[in-house]
C-alpha cells in the first residue's frame, strides 16, 4: 500500500469523517467508538479520530513477513526491513528526516517506528540473538507537524489545564 504523505492513504484520508471511512472499508475490528480503531485491511489500518470523529492519523501495520501486503513510499518499502536501511534508501532519494524516540519522522508528513516486538532475526535468520538492528513494524501518517516534539511551554499549558481539571 502506498502513503500519501501528510494526507493518509487511497483508502482513508486525514481530515475524512468516520462514517466516510467506515462506509468505504467497513465496521473496525473492535466494537464501540473510542479515538482510536483498527480495520481489517492488509496492511492493517489503525486510525486515530479526533472528538468531531475525523481522521487525525492513519497508522499501518507491517506485514509481518506472513505475506501481507507491505507499506511503500516513492519506491521504497518502509515496513518489514531494517530502519538503517529504510532510512539510508529515503535519505538517498533527498528527504529529510529527524529521529524520535521509537523512530524517524521524514518532512513530507509520516514518520517510520519500531517498537520492538520483531527482531533481527525475523529478517536476518543468521542474525546474532543481540542483533541491534530495529525492524520498521508501522508507519504513521499526518500532516508534518503533527509529529514533532511539544514546546516546554505547550507540556507546561497541558500540566496546568489537567492539574486545573482534576482539582474541581
Amino acid at each position: 500500500m502506498e502513503i500519501l504523505p501528510g494526507e493518509g492513504v487511497a483508502l482513508v484520508k486525514v481530515g475524512e469523517h468516520r462514517d466516510v471511512v467506515e462506509s468505504r472499508i467497513g465496521p473496525p475490528v473492535h466494537p464501540g467508538r473510542s479515538s482510536r480503531a483498527v480495520y481489517e485491511t492488509s496492511p492493517m489500518l489503525v486510525l486515530t479520530y479526533t472528538g468531531d470523529e475525523t481522521v487525525e492519523l492513519v497508522e499501518l501495520a507491517d506485514g509481518d513477513g506472513d505475506g501481507g501486503e507491505e507499506v511503500f513510499f516513492d519506491g521504497v518499502q518502509l515496513t518489514s526491513r531494517f530502519m538503517d536501511d529504510v532510512v539510508a534508501d529515503l535519505e538517498a532519494k533527498g528527504y529529510e528526516y529527524e529521529e524520535t524516540d521509537i523512530g524517524y519522522r521524514f518532512e513530507p508528513g509520516f514518520a517510520v517506528f519500531s517498537m520492538g516486538s520483531r527482531w533481527a532475526r525475523d529478517l536476518d535468520p543468521d542474525a546474532a540473538e543481540d542483533d541491534p538492528r530495529r525492524v520498521v513494524e508501522g508507519v504513521s501518517v499526518a500532516p508534518y507537524e503533527y509529529f514533532a516534539e511539544p514546546a516546554e511551554e505547550e507540556i507546561e499549558a497541558y500540566i496546568s489545564s489537567r492539574q486545573s481539571g482534576g482539582n474541581r
